[in-house]
C-alpha cells in the first residue's frame, strides 16, 4: 500500500532562461512563510565531489535577525537528516531574542541540504537533461557538496565572517566541514551529537532504514508515483536509534494507546512517527542524503589541522553518536572543549534539551566573542 501525496503537496515551477526548476514542497506549514529561495552556480554549474556536476543549483534557505553593517554576525545552522532550512519549526525553542540562536545580535542563516526536498535542488526536481525529476538518478552528492552550495548561499547574501556554525547530528557533520573546508571564515564551531566520521553502527542505522524503503514492492526502483509506505517502516526503525530505551519508558512506557486501547502506547507511537515522515518527505531524497551521511570520514589528521575553537557536545544516553565520538572530536582538534548532556532522551535530546544547551552553548560563544 501506498500513500498519496495529499492536496497540499504541490510542485512550483521556476523558469531560469530556458531551465525549469521543479521542486515538491511537503507538509506546508505557517512556519515555512519564513522560506525564501534562490539559484546558485548559474555561470558555472557546482562540480561534485564524486564526479559529475549539476547545474543552477536551487537553494531554499531561511534567515532570522539581521546582518549587522561590518556583516560578521552570521550564525549558519546545519539541519539534521530530515530536517528543513525552516529553524523555525524544527527547533523553536532555541530560536529567538536572548536564546542560542539569538536573533537580537546574531544573523542566523539555515540553508535545505543539497538533496533535500523541502525546496533545493535534489532528487524532486527537474533535471534540465531529460525534462524529468531525477529521482532515484540524481547523482551522489557527499557532505563536502553540501556545505559548498552553504558557502556559496553565504556569499550571496553578503556575509563576510561567520561568529558560528552549529549543527546537531548530520548537520554536526556539515559544522565539522565547515571548519575544515573554511576555517579562516569562522570565528567557532558548535557540534552537537555528531561523529567525526559515520562508523559501521552508523551506516547499520541508515541502511536498514534504506532497506525498509527499496524493498517495498512500491518504491519501484525509485520510479514511484507515490510515497512508499517502506519510508514509514524506515521512520519508524530510525526512531528506536533517535531515543533510547530509558526515554520510551517515560514517555509511553506500558501504557495503552490514547488512539486504541487494545493496543500498546508505543505501536502507535511508532506508526505515527512514520506516518508523519510519509507527508512531509520523499524516498529517494532519504536515500540520497542518507549515503552522503555514510560517506562522512574526517580522519585524525583532517581534525588536528583545525584550529577554529570548537564546542563539541555528546549526549550521555546517544546510541547512535555515542559520547565518545564526540569526545574524540574535542580531544583532537587544535581547540575544543567537550560538554556532556546529560538526558534520558537519547540522540534527540539536542532536539528537547534546549534550556541547558542553550545555557552551555551561549557561555561558550561569549567566551570566543572576548577572546577575539
Amino acid at each position: 500500500m501506498s500513500a498519496s501525496l495529499k492536496p497540499e503537496h504541490h510542485f512550483e515551477i521556476e523558469r531560469l532562461g530556458d531551465l525549469e526548476v521543479r521542486v515538491l514542497f511537503p507538509e506546508p506549514k505557517p512556519s515555512e512563510l519564513d522560506v525564501r529561495h534562490t539559484t546558485l552556480f548559474v555561470q558555472q554549474p557546482l562540480e561534485l565531489e564524486l564526479g559529475g556536476s549539476l547545474p543552477m543549483v536551487r537553494v531554499a534557505y531561511s534567515t532570522y535577525g539581521k546582518l549587522n553593517r561590518a556583516k560578521d554576525n552570521a550564525v549558519v545552522v546545519c539541519h539534521a537528516l530530515t530536517g528543513s532550512s525552516s529553524v523555525a519549526s524544527w527547533w523553536s525553542d532555541a530560536l529567538g531574542a536572548g536564546k542560542m540562536l539569538d536573533t537580537d545580535t546574531d544573523f542566523i542563516v539555515c540553508a535545505n541540504v543539497l538533496g533535500g526536498c523541502y525546496g533545493s535542488t535534489g532528487a524532486t526536481s527537474l533535471d534540465p537533461l531529460t525534462n524529468r525529476t531525477y529521482g532515484s538518478q540524481f547523482p551522489d552528492i557527499t557532505i563536502v557538496d553540501m556545505v559548498r552550495v552553504q558557502a556559496a548561499l553565504l556569499e550571496h547574501l553578503g556575509v563576510k565572517r561567520i561568529k558560528a556554525v552549529i549543527g546537531g547530528s548530520m548537520g554536526g557533520m556539515q559544522a565539522l566541514e565547515w571548519l575544515r573546508a573554511y576555517p579562516d571564515r569562522i570565528d567557532a564551531g558548535v557540534i552537537i551529537g555528531a561523529p567525526p566520521r559515520h562508523s559501521a553502527w552508523g551506516i547499520t542505522f541508515n541502511h536498514l532504514a534504506r532497506m525498509a524503503i527499496q524493498n517495498d514492492p512500491d518504491f519501484k526502483a525509485g520510479k514511484y508515483a507515490a510515497q512508499p509506505q517502506g519510508l514509514a517502516l524506515a521512520r519508524a526503525i530510525t526512531t528506536l536509534f533517535f531515543r533510547s530505551p530509558e526515554s520510551f519508558g517515560l514517555t509511553q512506557g506500558r501504557r495503552p494507546s490514547p488512539t486504541d486501547p487494545s493496543r500498546f502506547a508505543m505501536e502507535t507511537y511508532l506508526e505515527h512517527q512514520g506516518e508523519r515522515l510519509l507527508e512531509r518527505f520523499d524516498a529517494n531524497s532519504y536515500i540520497s542524503i542518507s549515503k552522503a551521511m555514510d560517506r562522512f570520514d574526517l580522519s585524525p589528521t583532517d581534525l588536528e589541522q583545525i584550529a577554529v575553537p570548537i564546542l563539541s557536545i555528546g549526549i550521555s544516553s546517544d546510541s547512535l553518536y555515542l559520547p565518545a565520538e564526540a569526545r574524540e572530536i574535542a580531544e583532537t582538534v587544535q581547540q575544543g572543549e567537550y560538554w556532556e548532556l546529560t538526558s534520558p532522551h537519547g540522540h534527540d535530546a539536542f532536539l528537547l534539551e534546549t534550556e541547558r544547551l542553550t545555557k552551555r552553548v551561549k557561555t561558550f560563544l561569549s567566551q570566543q566573542e572576548k577572546a577575539t
